[in-house]
């Protein structure tokens, strides 16, 4: 479109100026299309050339040298084809300071152009590997949270199957079992990036009958979840590190009953999830924060929704409470 546009205003410059129309639609032809040729050649050269945005040597160089070789072409090419024509031929040696005015410009503006275009490509390339690497980077994090908080877990199991064998075998037996399924449920989500809350109770409610081998009748749990959280996803193998750290807080000090509630409702366009446990505010051991479980969920939370606000805890005198919000 640009190149008849040039060769259309070429012509009738030449034509205005006293050269025939056959030899001005020539001159505009062969003048474009060999503009066409070097431009292309140009936006070859930066294409497997990218010179750094310091080196201007480098570009003024070639814009001169751009300017200089296709003027000289382009000047013996007519004169060879219209040597023959006097009159011509002395309007083509008068024109060459204009035309290498002209091809001076039009270089100029090509190669800023190529170079904004080449600068522009890298920028969005380089942002590209960017994003790839801190993706990566947030993976491999995720991934070694994950592989953390299981045997995290896994230890304290572990512990409470060795301290059942002497005593209750048969509850010992159970646990192992229960410690399998939990396991094998465990492995299948690890590839997951959301399910649904139901899934999340499901497997849950695993993690919380292996603890009711360990403490009985000491642990009640109430789920409370409105039917609209249920269809809510949430990132997978969530809640049993906040429940855990809901017994940690709840049981470890307490030798009586306690209960642990869970409501889970959907609230502006999100997934809210409380967890309350008693605790004693006058023991030192639950007064030490929020534990390793519950940081790492924080920042779960944020490598995947780049918030961190995301969980929050209350204490209101002897009830600890554990605020989950996941974004819909």
């Amino acid at each position: 479109m640009w190149g008849l546009l040039f060769c259309v205003i070429h012509t009738y410059i030449l034509y205005s100026v006293g050269v025939s129309t056959t030899t001005a639609v020539i001159d505009a032809g062969i003048s474009i299309a060999l503009l066409a040729v070097f431009s292309f050649s140009s936006f070859s050269i930066y294409k497997n050339y990218k010179p750094g945005s310091r080196n201007r040597l480098y570009r003024f160089l070639h814009w001169i040298a751009f300017t200089i070789i296709y003027c000289v072409i382009t000047i013996q090419i007519l004169s060879f084809i219209f040597k023959n024509d006097a009159y011509y031929v002395l309007f083509l040696k008068k024109s060459v300071p204009i035309r290498f005015l002209f091809t001076l410009i039009i270089s100029a503006y090509l190669i800023v152009f190529n170079w904004l275009t080449n600068l522009i490509s890298q920028n969005k390339e380089n942002e590209k590997n960017q994003l790839e690497i801190n993706k990566i980077a947030r993976e491999s994090e995720l991934a070694k949270l994950h592989m953390q908080l299981q045997p995290h877990f896994l230890f304290n199991s572990l512990n409470s199957v060795n301290a059942l064998i002497g005593k209750e075998p048969e509850q010992a037996r159970k646990m192992i079992q229960l410690l399998s399924d939990f396991l094998r449920s465990t492995i299948k989500k690890d590839e997951d990036q959301f399910i649904v809350f139901t899934e999340e109770l499901k497997h849950l409610s695993l993690y919380l009958e292996i603890e009711k081998v360990r403490f009985a009748h000491r642990l009640s749990v109430i789920i409370n979840a409105s039917s609209e959280s249920n269809e809510c996803l949430i990132p997978p193998l969530l809640m049993q590190p906040v429940v855990e750290n809901a017994i940690k807080f709840g049981l470890y000090d307490n030798v009586g009953t306690v209960e642990i509630i869970i409501n889970a409702k959907k609230e502006n366009n999100f997934l809210l999830v409380e967890t309350l446990n008693p605790f004693d505010p006058n023991t030192s051991y639950s007064m030490k924060g929020t534990g390793y479980g519950l940081n790492s969920i924080e920042r779960r939370l944020f490598l995947m929704f780049q918030r961190n606000d995301l969980l929050t805890t209350e204490r209101h005198k002897t009830i600890y409470k554990t605020i989950l919000k996941i974004p819909q």
